[in-house]
């Protein structure tokens, strides 16, 4: 497994993403959506944590996990030396609908900005100095880990 971190904005990436595409799993003949998005949300749940513990031994010190307000959902609230970090974790299994990172679209990153202002207004940060990473998390196509990348300001307003 390789720990890669990348200092810069993402621009420019494929976007494919599996939103909307049916997938079903057929069991004793019934049609079951659960099983798989059960499967992926354990899939999200593992990348987190491991996205998690790859931060924590690269300094940062983890102060939320699954921040959740009406706007919607941040992964991870981190401290990086001075810097409140607001983390978007994305996992996958296998390339076939592209890298882990590839799924944070410019519709996601206005998101994570609205998210993160959000945030800062409900803690009263106002002169803090924050930005977004994104966490990369890929496994093979047969669950094995294979790779996290960290892309430090990844998202900028």
């Amino acid at each position: 497994m390789m720990i890669n971190v990348h200092n810069g904005i993402m621009r420019n990436w494929r976007v494919q993403h599996d939103e909307g595409k049916e997938q079903a799993v057929i069991e004793n003949g019934n049609v079951s959506h659960k099983k798989i998005k059960s499967a992926r949300q354990g899939l999200g749940r593992t990348g987190e944590r491991l996205a998690a513990q790859t931060l924590e031994r690269q300094g940062y010190r983890i102060l939320e996990h699954n921040f959740r307000c009406r706007h919607g959902e941040i992964d991870l609230v981190a401290e990086d030396g001075q810097d409140l970090v607001f983390v978007e974790v994305k996992t996958r299994r296998g390339t076939a609908f592209g890298r882990p990172e590839e799924a944070v679209t410019l519709r996601k990153q206005r998101k994570l900005l609205e998210l993160a202002t959000y945030y800062l207004d409900l803690h009263s940060y106002v002169d803090r100095a924050w930005r977004i990473d994104v966490v990369a998390v890929q496994f093979s196509i047969h669950g094995k880990l294979e790779d996290i990348r960290i892309y430090q300001h990844a998202v900028t307003g």
